[in-house]
């Protein structure tokens, strides 16, 4: 472990925030891949299912900038106490509606305010551990950020195969839900920052064009993950063996947690915006050599090598957003979420026409195109656009 997170986990609260705050979002991956498995095997229809999903995602994106500037303007205790008790009770009214025959859109409600209550734990934590660390001491600190819900997006999923082997997916999605609002709560109560920020409210997030630039990367970024999202499963199923996409997405997350871990190990001396082009570049750079790559042992380890990259990236907007929306913190890190989620849905949309026109491998192309165009955006945030 480097010098930078023995500080960090030197400081009170950091190391029982870390697992409770990894406990709290497992839901966040298991609980789109629940509804489906819950919705398709009660109702029998996959097109319900996949609107309860996408719905899902839409709420999770339409509440994190509400849910931010609630917390910049009251702290975060109660934000997390509501979402908490709105997302659970919404998960389970989806396992009891879908089980008791409910009309398709009162699922579809469900699952949107299913994803609308999705706790913003990792809001919270960059929030958190931003008011108590000086400058030098935020790479770590957010590079822990993504790393905790990275292991959670990873173990998620893993637990709910387990759940299912062992009762039902109805069962197993209840389990976990609980269990996460639980950590939720829990979180909450070990947070030493409680109040509202000490400038709420006269912070502005669009105010400064830097961050309205910011955000259109975070869209550009968001497409070359959602590029990857069509392509991965696209290219196994192309090869006759689509039981390696959870290989092959693995090889993502994994390179994401020891980009992380890696990245906030050591002290950086370059502009968190002049390491934001870099590594945009680098990302894009790595991902279009898997439109020629063959063999998929290779094919996993470049994608491998563009997680390393992909952490970090993330990592660094939110030292950006530190300087750009001062004060409005807490919104701004929710617009950057619901920026990279709109870019997803932007990526998987051209990603899913290229591959069908010119070939399962394109998609790698689209999405090298995306990180591109974005490391090319973000140099426009090394002159006076990038300064507060």
């Amino acid at each position: 472990m480097g010098v930078p997170y023995r500080k960090l986990f030197g400081l009170p609260g950091v190391t029982a925030q870390a697992v409770l705050g990894f406990l709290a979002q497992l839901t966040q991956q298991v609980a789109p891949v629940g509804i489906v498995l819950v919705v398709q095997a009660s109702s029998g229809s996959l097109v319900l299912a996949g609107l309860a999903a996408a719905a899902f995602a839409i709420g999770a994106g339409m509440a994190r900038p509400v849910q931010g500037r609630a917390i910049d303007r009251r702290g975060p205790r109660g934000v997390l106490a509501v979402s908490a008790l709105a997302h659970v009770t919404a998960l389970i009214a989806v396992v009891a509606g879908a089980g008791a025959g409910w009309p398709g859109w009162t699922i579809v409600a469900l699952a949107w305010t299913a994803g609308a209550g999705l706790p913003p734990v990792s809001v919270t934590m960059r929030v958190e551990l931003g008011a108590r660390l000086a400058t030098e001491g935020r790479t770590a600190a957010y590079s822990l950020v993504y790393l905790v819900q990275e292991l959670a997006m990873l173990t998620g999923p893993l637990l709910l195969g387990v759940l299912i082997a062992l009762a039902s997916a109805s069962l197993a999605l209840g389990v976990v839900a609980v269990a996460a609002g639980a950590g939720t709560l829990a979180f909450s109560r070990a947070l030493r920052v409680t109040g509202p920020s000490r400038s709420a409210g006269r912070g502005r997030v669009f105010r400064h064009l830097g961050m309205r630039l910011l955000l259109v990367v975070m869209v550009l970024l968001g497409g070359a993950i959602g590029a990857l999202d069509v392509g991965v499963p696209a290219l196994a199923a192309a090869r006759g063996i689509p039981a390696a996409t959870g290989l092959l997405v693995a090889a993502l997350s994994l390179g994401g947690v020891a980009g992380a871990a890696v990245y906030g190990a050591r002290r950086w001396t370059a502009a968190p915006a002049r390491r934001l082009t870099g590594l945009l570049l680098v990302f894009g750079l790595a991902l279009g050599p898997l439109v020629l790559v063959s063999a998929l042992p290779l094919f996993w380890v470049v994608l491998f090598a563009g997680g390393l990259m992909l952490n970090p990236a993330l990592t660094t907007t939110s030292l950006l957003v530190d300087e750009l929306a001062p004060g409005a913190q807490a919104e701004a890190f929710g617009w950057v979420s619901t920026a990279a989620s709109v870019g997803a849905a932007a990526g998987s949309g051209v990603a899913g026409v290229v591959g069908q026109e010119f070939g399962p491998s394109m998609p790698f192309l689209v999405a090298a195109g995306f990180a591109g165009l974005g490391a090319a955006l973000s140099t426009l945030l090394l002159g006076p656009t990038g300064r507060p």
